[in-house]
């Protein structure tokens, strides 16, 4: 009897690794509860066999969820995730198509990865560089794992993964977008200290000169001579109406009626002409 007892062990064995298989504590047997509720319809008692279900294997998530601790999001978080995958693998299995763990791991597996991807990047950026700042960050761990080992060259990454150095360059500067800066962050001590915000350009109101004074153009050319004459001393001079007056043998009052009116009289046309512009865009659209 015990050596039919070693025997029938000894093959369980055998075929747990010929099958490359290994079985976890946390892989309970419920093939027979899921072949029950693959039966049920919705309703209450659907409802509970699937929490039993749930807490059955949220072991199981729990443990796939660790595999990605220490990566920039607490373990609580990822272990929500996990579960939610967990409860994705139960609604989504069918029991006559083989084992459900088999199903599961890679259905959470997948579910915490779309997890950093679509939400722990601080700078989104394709997938295909997501990728390959995942090969260049495991290459650098496998060629610095031994104690002493230089920081990797760009080249023996490339080396290491197959990749060309331009990919391994945009893989290096990926893991850089992982987290980002506050604005309001250090970046010199001391007194004179300054900030990244600090750093940033404002908006530069010559471009606001740049699109008035075209604007303008038109209308200008448009003003008789002397108008013109008494803008361009006015404005470019930077002469007195007074002075102005005094040339052109004209009242200060004179001179002040007329820079109103044709300051108005640019201004006018130059909004009309926007305006013209942009019901003429609209219509092209």
């Amino acid at each position: 009897m015990l050596t039919d007892t070693s025997t029938s062990r000894t093959t369980t064995q055998d075929r747990s690794s010929a099958s490359g298989r290994r079985r976890h504590d946390d892989a309970p047997d419920t093939m027979a509860l899921f072949t029950r509720l693959a039966g049920l319809e919705e309703g209450p008692e659907r409802d509970a066999l699937r929490d039993e279900l749930v807490t059955a294997w949220l072991p199981m998530a729990h443990r796939i969820a660790g595999r990605f601790r220490d990566r920039g999001e607490s373990i609580e978080d990822l272990r929500q995730v996990a579960a939610l995958g967990l409860v994705k693998a139960i609604d989504r299995f069918e029991p006559e198509r083989g084992a459900f763990e088999s199903y599961a791991v890679p259905t959470i597996t997948g579910e915490v990865k779309r997890h950093f991807r679509d939400r722990m990047w601080a700078l989104r950026v394709p997938r295909r560089v997501q990728e390959l700042r995942n090969k260049v960050r495991v290459a650098r761990r496998e060629l610095t794992q031994n104690p002493g080992s230089p920081e990797p060259t760009p080249a023996a990454l490339a080396a290491h993964t197959g990749l060309t150095e331009e990919e391994v360059t945009a893989g290096l500067e990926a893991l850089e977008s992982f987290s980002t800066l506050s604005l309001d962050a250090e970046l010199s001590a001391g007194d004179d200290g300054y900030s990244l915000a600090d750093t940033l350009g404002g908006p530069d109101t010559s471009y606001d000169v740049v699109v008035d004074r075209e604007s303008a153009k038109e209308g200008l050319r448009r003003l008789p001579e002397r108008e013109r004459a008494i803008l361009y001393m006015r404005f470019f001079e930077d002469m007195t109406q007074s002075r102005i007056a005094d040339q052109l043998g004209i009242s200060q009052m004179h001179v002040s009626r007329l820079i109103s009116r044709s300051c108005a009289r640019v201004r006018d046309e130059a909004l009309a002409d926007r305006s013209r512009r942009q019901a003429d865009g609209q219509t092209e659209a």
